[in-house]
C-alpha cells in the first residue's frame, strides 16, 4: 500500500481508500492489462469493497488527468484503461475475442518517424491500433468468398 500512496502523491492526488484500491487493481491486472471501469468495479465488488461505479469512473478520469493511466477507445468497444508505462507500445485488437495484444516493432516506429519528417513534421506522439482476427477464422473465410 505504501507504493500506491507514493504513486498517488507523486501524481498530485490525495491518498484515499478508493484511489488506493483502484490503483492496486490496475497494478495487479497481470493477465489483462486493459480494464474497463466496469471491470474495475466488478473486481472491487468481488473483493467486498464498497466503492460505487460513479466513483470508479471519477477516479479513473483523475488518474488519466494525472498521467497515471492511459485511456483507449478501441473501435466498437468501450473505454479501457492501462497504467502509463515508460516504454512505448502499440496494440492489436482481435475482432473476434476482443483480446488486446501489446507489441513494439522498431521498423514501424522508425518508418513513422521518417514519414513525419518527409512531410515536414516532427512526430510528437502516436497511437497505432491494428484490428485483427485469427487466420482461417470463419469471418476471414467468408470475406475471401465474397471477394471472388
Amino acid at each position: 500500500m505504501a507504493d500506491q500512496n507514493h504513486e498517488l502523491r507523486k501524481a498530485g492526488l490525495k491518498v484515499t481508500l478508493p484511489r488506493v484500491k483502484i490503483l492496486q487493481i490496475l497494478e495487479n491486472a497481470s493477465e489483462q492489462h486493459h480494464l474497463s471501469a466496469e471491470d474495475v468495479y466488478k473486481t472491487l465488488l468481488d473483493a467486498g469493497e464498497d466503492v460505487g461505479l460513479a466513483t470508479v469512473y471519477r477516479v479513473l478520469t483523475q488518474f488519466e488527468s494525472a498521467g497515471l493511466v492511459i485511456r483507449h477507445n478501441f473501435d466498437g468497444g468501450h473505454a479501457v484503461f492501462e497504467l502509463s508505462q515508460e516504454e512505448h507500445h502499440d496494440h492489436m485488437v482481435c475482432l473476434e475475442s476482443g483480446e488486446i495484444i501489446e507489441f513494439f516493432d522498431e521498423t514501424i516506429e522508425r518508418r513513422q518517424q521518417e514519414l513525419a519528417e518527409e512531410h515536414g513534421f516532427e512526430l510528437v506522439d502516436h497511437a497505432l491500433v491494428l484490428y485483427v482476427r485469427p487466420r482461417g477464422s470463419r469471418a476471414t473465410r467468408q470475406e475471401g468468398i465474397q471477394k471472388k
